[in-house]
Parts: structure tokens; C-alpha cells; sequence
């Protein structure tokens, strides 16, 4: 089965369609995942076939929990999820917060050669980070532990709004981390998610600021 077949097979399984040209994107986005690798080391996973699986696939079945149109990628990486859903919903503004400089230039390069004008880059560490806008999602994926996430995102919502929500990309059942979750967040759900092509488990947490909290 070619990458394409696999893509689109993938795409169907999780539940909604893509236009192909949005799928032909994706692929070209993988083949520069690929082309970086090489040198760069951005990802651990080493062939197309498994970062079709482990990256796109995955990225993607977050979809249908995903809130826009303001979106932030947090240690976005090679650009996973933010790229994915950002060519998925080109409606949306996806901001891609990492801090280190060559995955940066990776990011930019990809926005670049794909035609992303809905994609911002911004190499900061996310502690730092101010922004003007409010964002509806703020998303990471295997950035750091539920508590360490909600901290240092958590300003990314804005005071007192119960609008924005903080979803993390989990593996496993994150029993012990949702213990230590901040008491001004309360955890709003946990997806099982079922990522074809992967054995392992895959969970997204929703996260959103307490009613009134500060």
C-alpha cells in the first residue's frame, strides 16, 4: 500500500474526509519531515510508513475535539499537531511556539514550502510568550506533564474566561498526572483515542480554567 492509499484509508477510518488537495499537502509536508531528519533529528521515528502512522494519523484524530479558529501549538517540534490541523482547517490561525532554533527554522521552511498562510511561527520558550489574542485551544503533544502544562500555558487563557481549553496528547491513561492538575483547572474530559495503524494507547485530555478563577 503506497503513502497515499495509506493516508486516505487512515483519514477515513478516523470518521471525516479531506480534500485531496489538503491530503497531497500532507504527504508533502511527511516527505520534508523525511528530508530534515536526515540531518536534524527531529523526530525519533525514522521511516514515512511509521510517521504517516505516529505523526500525521495522530495529529489528526484529534480533530473532532479541537476548538478554533485561534490555536496554539505548544513545543510544537517538527510541527505536530499544529501543521496537520492548520492544513486541515485553513480557516484557522495556528501558532507554532517552539523554542528551539533549528526545529524553528524547520517550521518556517514547512510554512514556507507549503503555502501555510495561516500558520505563525514563533521561536520563544512558552513561559515567556504574551499574546494579544485569546486562544480557543492550547494544545501540546508529549510536551510535559499535565501539571507542568497547565502552569505554564495556563496564562494563554484569559482571566476569568471559561472559553479557552488546554488539550494534552497523551499516551496512556494519565491517572496520577490528573491528580496534580492546579485547583483553579478542573479536567473537562478524557478521549480514548483509536489512531489506525497504532497498537499503543492514545488519550487527549481537556482541560479548562475554573469559573471565576484567577
Amino acid at each position: 500500500m503506497n503513502l497515499a492509499t495509506q493516508l486516505a484509508n487512515g483519514i477515513t477510518r478516523l470518521g471525516f474526509s479531506l480534500p485531496e488537495e489538503t491530503q497531497l499537502q500532507l504527504l508533502q509536508y511527511l516527505a520534508l519531515i523525511s528530508k530534515w531528519n536526515r540531518v536534524h533529528n527531529l523526530t525519533a521515528v525514522r521511516t514515512p510508513e511509521a510517521m504517516l502512522v505516529r505523526h500525521l494519523l495522530d495529529s489528526l484524530a484529534v480533530l473532532p475535539y479541537i476548538a478554533g479558529p485561534q490555536i496554539i501549538d505548544v513545543g510544537s517540534g517538527a510541527g505536530l499537531p499544529g501543521i496537520p490541523l492548520a492544513l486541515a482547517h485553513p480557516d484557522w490561525h495556528v501558532v507554532l511556539l517552539e523554542s528551539n532554533q533549528k526545529k524553528a527554522a524547520f517550521l518556517q521552511q514547512a510554512r514556507i514550502e507549503l503555502e501555510l498562510k495561516n500558520i505563525e511561527v514563533v521561536a520563544e520558550r512558552v513561559e515567556n510568550f504574551r499574546s494579544i489574542v485569546e486562544f480557543d485551544t492550547i494544545i501540546s503533544r508529549a510536551f510535559s506533564d499535565l501539571a507542568d502544562f497547565v502552569k505554564l500555558t495556563g496564562h494563554l487563557c484569559a482571566e476569568g474566561s471559561v472559553d479557552g481549553r488546554l488539550v494534552a496528547m497523551k499516551g496512556v491513561y494519565p491517572d496520577e498526572e490528573l491528580a496534580q492538575i492546579p485547583e483553579q483547572f478542573m479536567v473537562e474530559q478524557v478521549v480514548s483515542l483509536a489512531v489506525p495503524g497504532l497498537e499503543a494507547e492514545r488519550h487527549l485530555v481537556i482541560i479548562k480554567r475554573c469559573s471565576g478563577a484567577k
